[in-house]
């Protein structure tokens, strides 16, 4: 049984300009971790501690290109792999268990717009995405909120 907590954001508020910062100083630092040499692991774990507000645990990979909107939302177990080309929009919030295994251009999404056309601009939803242990996501699969 999936319980499903939904967050409510409205555009035209303190909460969402606050937001919006993050966003761009996400943005930059996966920018820059995404044209590092692979090689550069200081670099590269200084950079993803910026991303989720601290260090990962050390048996956490994850290879770039790695797209993310805000980082604080996002915890990893260990023995976690992120393969290439991911997204993780985790403002809703993403919990990513023990021996977790996601391939390449996975997506997890935690945020939506409402569907009528008349709301669409005024607020943004938001539910937690839980993997479990163990769980594998196959090449381009795109989990959503909740």
């Amino acid at each position: 049984m999936s319980t499903r907590t939904e967050q409510v954001m409205y555009v035209e508020t303190p909460e969402f300009a606050r937001h919006a910062e993050r966003i761009v100083e996400v943005t930059d630092a996966t920018s820059r971790l995404n044209v590092l040499p692979f090689s550069d692991s200081e670099a590269r774990a200084e950079l993803l501690s910026v991303v989720f507000g601290g260090p990962l645990p050390e048996s956490v990979m994850i290879y770039p290109p790695f797209f993310t909107e805000y980082g604080l939302n996002t915890t990893f177990g260990e023995n976690v792999f992120v393969n290439q080309g991911c997204t993780f929009m985790d403002k809703g919030g993403i919990h990513i268990g023990n021996g977790v295994m996601i391939a390449p251009k996975v997506s997890l999404i935690t945020g939506g717009h409402p569907l009528p056309l008349a709301e669409r601009r005024e607020y943004l939803s938001f539910a937690p995405i839980v993997l479990e242990d163990n769980v594998w996501i196959g090449t381009a699969a795109v989990i959503t909120q909740g």
